[in-house]
């Protein structure tokens, strides 16, 4: 029984050293699984998945450095689901511009920083996606100039992708978890089940 109740209500983990990660906790739940809040490196093990918020991604590499958690971090998202959103998509792909920063580079795509202008400029959309007619909700958001040949788009603005898989791992340029949209949480939740029982 533990078992079938640990494939339905996978344990996934939120990113929670910057951003908002309290809203994608309360997504993950919504969506059918019970978030943990990481702040420390040894919290990664026993999670089906992971989450990396939005924030700011230069802030998050020092954090992260200085926690001791980048090599943690890379060798659990080399194998496990991970969803990156805004600041976590610059984190996972494998080049950044605009400037140029280092970064996971578990995704193959090149990331633009702070693409679409200042807070400002940010804005809400509804848009058809190959997940269903879904609210995006841009801030300062990065933009995805290129991509290699095994991504897959899910999710397009202005014929730039804004949602991308690849493997394992999910990467939006948008913030799902500040809509009351649940689906991109809900399609990751399910992709961490599937993971989980392949494992």
């Amino acid at each position: 029984m533990a078992d079938t109740e640990q494939s339905t209500t996978p344990r996934i983990g939120v990113l929670a050293i910057q951003g908002d990660f309290a809203a994608h906790a309360d997504a993950l739940r919504d969506a059918g699984a019970e978030p943990v809040l990481v702040r420390k490196p040894e919290q990664l093990a026993g999670l089906d998945g992971l989450v990396l918020p939005g924030g700011e991604s230069t802030t998050f590499l020092k954090l992260l450095e200085r926690a001791n958690f980048l090599d943690s971090l890379q060798q659990f998202v080399k194998t496990s689901p991970t969803f990156g959103t805004c600041a976590g998509c610059i984190l996972l792909a494998k080049e950044v511009l605009h400037p140029a920063q280092p970064s996971l580079g578990v995704l193959d795509a090149t990331v633009e920083r702070n693409a679409y202008g200042r807070q400002i400029d940010s804005v809400i959309e509804n848009a058809e996606t190959k997940l269903g007619l879904m609210e995006l909700v841009y801030i300062r958001a990065p933009r995805i100039v290129k991509t290699g040949p095994d991504v897959e788009i899910l999710a397009e603005r202005d014929g730039f992708p804004v949602l991308v898989s690849q493997g394992n791992i999910l990467a939006a340029t948008f913030h799902p978890e500040l809509s009351s949209d649940r689906l991109v949480h809900r399609y990751f939740v399910d992709r961490v089940r599937e993971h989980a029982a392949r494992a």
